[in-house]
């Protein structure tokens, strides 16, 4: 026997479509309001040398999730990446669900000492590159340190509010702001750190994530009002 076509199927069939939609409906629209949010960034993102609960993404995904922000955090981070591995991989990872970028790139540059120029041009791709899909975005400011010299140390920290400027990206405070209270001591920052001095210890990136977060919850904001 041939199915009846729908038009012919009775109230019955219609009733049970309207649940169908009433049941399903919001499940839909609350996977609709999630946001992705991804971490752009090197070992200082990725969590080297952390259980992997907690590294900058995990303690990152708790903070907003606690805090009410229906958001989910992708750990975009790569340990040892410079800017240019940056720049070369960019383009995939923006993915058609992502909502909003912390870029959070350079310190490899500074540790190889590499030229400031080359750092600028490929920040300028990425910042260019998440701009050109018309995501929020969060620069993450790294500085160099004293002993790279005056004229270096000038070309390397104006990178990065340039770069904000020209794309309209909110920026942090230099990424260690909240552990080390601006003190250039490095001594001041120890007890945040792992035995490398580089990583920051469990402790050392919540004391990261309340002190950047509130700029973090401003961009997932943007991104929930798009």
């Amino acid at each position: 026997m041939p199915l009846l076509p729908l038009y012919n199927a009775g109230p019955v069939v219609f009733r049970c479509l309207a649940l169908v939609f009433f049941l399903i409906g919001p499940s839909l629209a609350a996977q609709a309001q999630t946001k992705t949010l991804v971490a752009f960034g090197d070992s200082l993102t990725q969590g080297y040398g952390l259980p992997q609960e907690q590294g900058f993404v995990p303690q990152l995904q708790a903070y907003l999730t606690a805090a009410g922000d229906d958001v989910v955090v992708i750990n975009a981070g790569v340990s040892g990446d410079t800017t240019a591995g940056g720049a070369a991989r960019i383009d995939w990872t923006l993915t058609d669900d992502v909502d909003a970028v912390i870029v959070n790139l350079g310190g490899n540059d500074l540790l190889r000492g590499l030229p400031p120029e080359q750092t600028r041009a490929n920040m300028d791709k990425i910042a260019g590159t998440i701009a050109a899909k018309g995501l929020p975005m969060l620069i993450v400011a790294m500085i160099a340190p004293p002993n790279y010299g005056a004229d270096y140390k000038a070309a390397f920290d104006a990178i990065y509010p340039d770069i904000a400027a020209k794309y309209g990206a909110d920026i942090t405070p230099p990424y260690f702001t909240p552990i080390t209270g601006g003190n250039p001591d490095p001594s001041a920052a120890r007890p945040f750190m792992q035995e490398d001095d580089i990583h920051p210890n469990a402790e050392g990136v919540a004391k990261l994530v309340e002190g950047h977060g509130p700029q973090i919850r401003a961009l997932v904001a943007k991104a929930a009002a798009k």
